[in-house]
């Protein structure tokens, strides 16, 4: 546990073919997969530039840990195209989640660390920032905010995963 940030709850992975590392996955017993084709976001700021960023995402859990998959849909400025173009593919970050969102990302600023990009899903609640940590840690960090619907899905496919039985090993939302 980190004593700034609390408990790494997800790995996520930048891939460049989403239904395959899905797929590759569940041949591990990882799943359920919740996938959403077209990720829509509130707004999205990489560098502190508004980007047209277009992502697929893909989320399960292997325990209380949470696995990501996202593959950039478009060139737009972001993390996951410089990680792609770095010609790297796996996993890129790990987050940090709080329902104490404004406090953490003001903490994270007072003490040094800088926003490599940030925006929301789903409102004010879904609130994502993603800290420039990639060359002092070998990983970029994420706070996400879960005191709203975001952090309820989590909770959901935590629970899922938790029983499932292998079938109906990718589900897609919206």
């Amino acid at each position: 546990m980190s004593r700034f940030f609390g408990n790494i709850t997800q790995i996520a992975y930048v891939v460049r073919d989403i239904h395959a590392s899905m797929d590759n996955w569940v041949r591990h017993g990882v799943g359920p997969w919740f996938y959403i084709e077209d990720v829509q976001t509130d707004y999205f700021r990489y560098r502190g530039q508004d980007s047209d960023m277009k992502m697929s995402v893909a989320i399960a859990n292997s325990g209380d840990m949470q696995i990501e998959l996202i593959q950039p849909r478009n060139d737009a400025p972001s993390v996951y195209k410089d990680f792609l173009d770095s010609g790297r593919e796996g996993a890129q970050h790990i987050a940090y989640w709080t329902t104490e969102f404004q406090d953490l990302y003001d903490r994270a600023l007072a003490a040094g660390y800088t926003v490599a990009q940030e925006g929301s899903i789903g409102g004010e609640q879904g609130r994502f920032a993603y800290l420039d940590t990639e060359f002092d840690q070998g990983t970029v960090i994420e706070i996400s905010d879960i005191s709203g619907p975001k952090g309820q899905m989590f909770a959901y496919v935590r629970d899922v995963a938790a029983t499932w039985d292998g079938t109906d090993p990718i589900r897609v939302l919206g």
